[in-house]
């Protein structure tokens, strides 16, 4: 075994080791640190928890319990044990993630504005991937692929179901804020750098994170759009080389849907973004010229502050 073949097997088992620390993270450590944080809530006995646990519909008690175990899975599994993990392998400070450029007034403006108008392409993705219908070869998968979906969208339904105005905070700090960190420390700070180094080509490693991402979350009818969103992210971490950038834009992604549901449900909008429906060609249009404008601008703009004295 040649020595480059060597550094290049040591950085894929380091990408797959980070991978496993995460979800093992998410799966198991975080949700059972965030069940025995939610158990003294639940009024009634254990084994009542954990059937309500599973099927939570139509229960507004077991919201708050969601919240929590979520909230933990998310901050508690995916962000600090992977970022623990890296910190001890690497010797490195946990601050080393997020260092980078300074992150401007403008560049948050500019991310907003780039995630929000992307929304107008990836809706054309978004309505294809969920009327996607597989060879009948498949029919087996298709059937496990949509009750895994149909599953993730009634729990998605019931969390974002806010009856009042504590509900909406809780939901858009677990849906927004700490999916954002959580998913971005990971598939950003540590998957991305990781797969540079294995692959020895960023586009590579940006689209593999982005779907390794997208496989996280489970959800075959929303894979493709996913993959799209995360290369997003991965090539505005590339460009800006400081963490927050994906972060902002992530948590403007999540945000920004989770107050348009809100917004709906209280008929302060009438746009429902829970219905996989493309925007109208025009639009889509419009703001894909949009799109890809404010990336060449915000490419340029960070080219232009790194090679700055």
């Amino acid at each position: 075994m040649t020595g480059e073949s060597a550094v290049g097997k040591s950085h894929w088992l380091k990408a797959a080791t980070i991978l496993v620390v995460a979800l093992v993270g998410f799966m198991f450590i975080g949700p059972v640190v965030g069940t025995f944080l939610a158990l003294p809530l639940y009024d009634g006995s254990v084994l009542s928890f954990m059937d309500d646990l599973v099927n939570p519909f139509g229960k507004e008690n077991m919201k708050l319990i969601h919240y929590i175990i979520q909230g933990s899975a998310t901050f508690i599994g995916l962000a600090l044990v992977p970022a623990l993990y890296w910190s001890k392998s690497t010797g490195q400070s946990l601050r080393r993630l997020i260092s980078g450029p300074p992150v401007s007034v403008l560049d948050v403006g500019l991310v907003t504005a780039i995630v929000i108008s992307f929304m107008g392409f990836n809706s054309i993705i978004i309505e294809w991937n969920a009327n996607v219908n597989l060879p009948d070869f498949l029919g087996s998968f298709e059937a496990f692929a949509r009750e895994t979906e149909d599953t993730a969208t009634a729990l998605t339904k019931y969390l974002t179901e806010f009856s009042n105005i504590g509900q909406f905070i809780a939901g858009f700090i677990v849906i927004a804020v700490l999916a954002g960190i959580g998913e971005e420390l990971v598939f950003r700070g540590m998957l991305q750098p990781a797969l540079q180094k294995a692959t020895g080509n960023i586009h590579a490693a940006i689209w593999i994170s982005a779907i390794l991402f997208s496989c996280l979350h489970l959800q075959f009818y929303g894979f493709v759009p996913r993959v799209f969103l995360g290369a997003l992210f991965g090539y505005l971490y590339f460009w800006s080389g400081n963490l927050l950038i994906p972060m902002i834009a992530h948590f403007v992604n999540n945000g920004f849907g989770v107050a348009m549901i809100y917004m709906n449900q209280t008929e302060l909008a009438g746009v429902d973004l829970e219905n996989p429906v493309a925007a109208p060609w025009p639009i889509v249009a419009s703001l894909t010229v949009i799109t890809i404008a404010l990336l060449w601008f915000f490419k340029n703009r960070q080219a232009t502050k790194t090679n700055t004295p």
